[in-house]
């Protein structure tokens, strides 16, 4: 079986605030890098990477999230998107090790990382991820339709991936559910110093990086 994770990637000017705020919640740091600039930190399930925005060269300003996944084998998720039509998936080597790519129905770039077995250069913690959090990342499409169809065709380890609203352009914004208290998370978050607003079936709270983050219960 080829595990596909859901991985929303963070850039962000303070990756250590970001990291001690999304443990916050209940994320565990499974994988960082000797200096300090990424930090990928795993739920029961999906995940959310933090990498440094000064250090990226995508271009991507801190607070901006972008979609990503992590997947065991990218040679057989490439077949089968190609199979499903999306004819410009394709595999290059980065530092890190190996990505496959393709776009999205209105061109936006979608990065799937090969799980890594080498770490070199990082830091593997013994992470125990809490199975009552899931990264459930909610999407801006115009083509909700044709995100639909890319995602069937990627598949995933959560049941709903990812969660869609009506939007002019793409945007990923970082959310969460969970099976734990809400009264519980809203006193951990105000302990360290965050303000957790009671909303529709769950919290909304603002991240370091000053972006709404939700949690729904």
């Amino acid at each position: 079986m080829n595990d596909v994770v859901v991985r929303p990637l963070r850039f962000t000017d303070d990756v250590q605030a970001m990291r001690a705020f999304l443990e916050t919640l209940g994320l565990r740091s499974r994988i960082e890098s000797e200096r300090g600039v990424w930090v990928d930190m795993v739920a029961g399930r999906g995940m959310v990477a933090l990498h440094d925005a000064a250090g990226n060269t995508s271009g991507a300003k801190a607070g901006e999230t972008g979609l990503a996944f992590e997947a065991d084998d990218i040679e057989e998720l490439k077949e089968r998107l190609e199979a499903a039509g999306f004819a410009d998936a394709s595999i290059f080597d980065e530092a890190f090790g190996r990505v496959l790519t393709a776009s999205g129905p209105d061109g936006t770039k979608l990065w799937i990382d090969e799980r890594s077995k080498d770490l070199y250069g990082y830091k593997l913690h013994d992470a125990h991820p809490d199975a009552r959090w899931s990264v459930t990342p909610l999407l801006g499409v115009a083509d909700q339709a044709g995100w639909e169809r890319l995602l069937d065709a990627l598949g995933g380890d959560n049941p709903e991936l990812v969660r869609f609203r009506a939007a002019a352009e793409f945007e990923v914004r970082i959310e969460l559910t969970t099976t734990e208290s809400l009264d519980e998370v809203a006193r951990r978050l105000a302990a360290t110093g965050y303000q957790a607003e009671p909303v529709a079936g769950g919290l909304s709270v603002v991240d370091p990086d000053g972006q709404t983050v939700r949690v729904r219960g």
